[in-house]
C-alpha cells in the first residue's frame, strides 16, 4: 500500500473542495446549460403572460438557451407558486408572481402549500399593475375631491364593485375608504368584466378597475377616470392624476406588481446575474413600451435588497388590511 504524505492528502482535498465550488453546473460561469423555463400563473394570452413571452425572447438570447413559458393558472395563482417553490434551485426554472399570492394570500387563506418568506428569492421587479378609479359619468363626480365629498354628503353610502370579497380592488377601495373615513356599498361580482360593464351601465356608482380593463372604456366614455393608484401617471393615461396627487395624500399606492422569483436556494451569483440581465432587458425602450400597452406601469427594477424589503412591506401593508376587513383566513 502507498501512503500519501499528509501535505500532498491535503492539499488534494483543498483541490477537491476547490472544484465543488467554483466552475460546478450550478455556477453562474457555466450557467444555463439546459432550457430555461418561466412558470406563469395566467393562461396563456393574458397580460403577464405576453409581457413574460416578450422578455423571455430577449434573455434566450443574452443568456444562449431557449426560454420557454409553462403556464399554471388556477387556485388564484396558488398553483403557480407552488411549482416555483419546489422547483429544483439551479435557475433553470423561475416564475412570475404578483400581491396575490405573496402579500394578500397568506393572510386571506386558512392554507396555502407555500411559504411567501421562506420559499422563494426574488430576481426583479419589473412592473407595477395599477389600477384606474372610475365612476358611471352621469354622477356629478369629475375628481377625486368631488367623490369624497359627495360619498360623505350621500343619503346612502355609495356602491363600488370588484370581481369579488378579497381582490385587490376590494381592498385597494377599502384602504382609500380608511385613509378618508369613508363608508361604501361593495357589490362584488364573479369576474372583473361584469364589474367594469356595470359601473359604465350605472348599475354600480365606481370601482378601482384594473387599466387594462378600463382603457377601452375610458377611451369610448363609458367611464370617467377621476385617478390611478400608482405614484407615478400611467404612460397610456397621462392626462390622468395620480391618486396621492389628486387628494394630497402623499404615498398614497395601490398596486399589484410582477416580481420574477427563483426558488430560495438558487445560487447567489444566478441570481444576480439574472437581475442584471433583466434590468437591460426592462431598460429598453420598446419593451418598456410594450408594457405601457397593456395597462403595465414598467419600472426601473430595484435591487434585490430593496425588492425583498418592498415585499416585506407590501405583506404587512395588505395583511393588515385583510384583518381589518375580518376577511383572515376566510377563503
Amino acid at each position: 500500500m502507498i501512503r500519501m504524505p499528509m501535505s500532498c492528502a491535503v492539499s488534494w482535498a483543498m483541490l477537491a473542495l476547490a472544484a465543488a465550488f467554483s466552475g460546478g453546473p450550478a455556477g453562474a460561469q457555466n450557467y444555463p446549460t439546459k432550457t430555461i423555463t418561466i412558470i406563469v400563473p395566467l393562461a396563456a394570452g393574458t397580460g403577464m403572460d405576453t409581457l413574460v413571452r416578450l422578455y423571455g425572447e430577449k434573455l434566450a438570447q443574452v443568456l444562449g438557451r431557449p426560454v420557454v413559458v409553462e403556464n399554471k393558472p388556477g387556485a388564484a395563482l396558488a398553483l403557480g407558486a407552488a411549482a416555483i417553490a419546489t422547483a429544483p434551485p439551479d435557475g433553470h426554472t423561475m416564475g412570475v408572481l404578483t400581491s396575490g399570492p405573496m402579500a394578500i394570500g397568506p393572510a386571506l387563506y386558512k392554507k396555502i402549500n407555500y411559504d411567501p418568506q421562506k420559499d422563494f428569492v426574488p430576481i426583479s421587479l419589473y412592473v407595477k399593475s395599477p389600477l384606474v378609479l372610475v365612476v358611471d359619468p352621469a354622477l356629478p363626480i369629475k375628481s377625486v375631491s368631488d367623490l369624497i365629498q359627495y360619498a360623505k354628503t350621500s343619503a346612502k353610502p355609495l356602491s363600488y364593485s370588484t370581481p369579488g370579497a378579497g381582490a385587490f380592488q376590494h381592498l385597494s377601495t377599502e384602504f382609500m375608504a380608511q385613509r378618508f373615513g369613508l363608508k361604501f356599498t361593495h357589490v362584488p361580482y364573479k369576474s372583473t368584466p361584469q364589474s367594469v360593464s356595470d359601473i359604465a351601465a350605472g348599475h354600480v356608482n365606481f370601482g378601482f378597475v384594473e387599466a387594462g380593463a378600463s382603457l377601452p372604456l375610458l377611451r369610448a366614455g363609458k367611464v370617467r377616470a377621476l385617478a390611478v393608484s400608482s405614484t407615478t401617471p400611467l404612460p397610456t393615461a397621462p392626462d390622468v392624476p395620480t391618486f396621492a396627487a389628486a387628494a394630497k395624500a402623499p404615498g398614497f399606492e395601490a398596486v399589484s406588481w410582477h416580481v420574477l422569483f427563483a426558488p430560495a436556494a438558487t445560487p447567489k451569483d444566478i441570481v444576480e446575474r439574472l437581475h442584471r440581465e433583466m434590468t437591460k432587458v426592462m431598460s429598453d425602450e420598446e419593451m418598456q413600451k410594450r408594457a405601457a400597452n397593456i395597462g403595465l406601469l414598467p419600472i426601473s427594477p430595484p435591487s434585490i435588497a430593496e425588492t425583498q424589503k418592498y415585499i416585506a412591506a407590501e405583506r404587512e401593508k395588505w395583511g393588515s388590511m385583510v384583518r381589518k376587513l375580518g376577511l383572515a383566513g376566510t377563503m
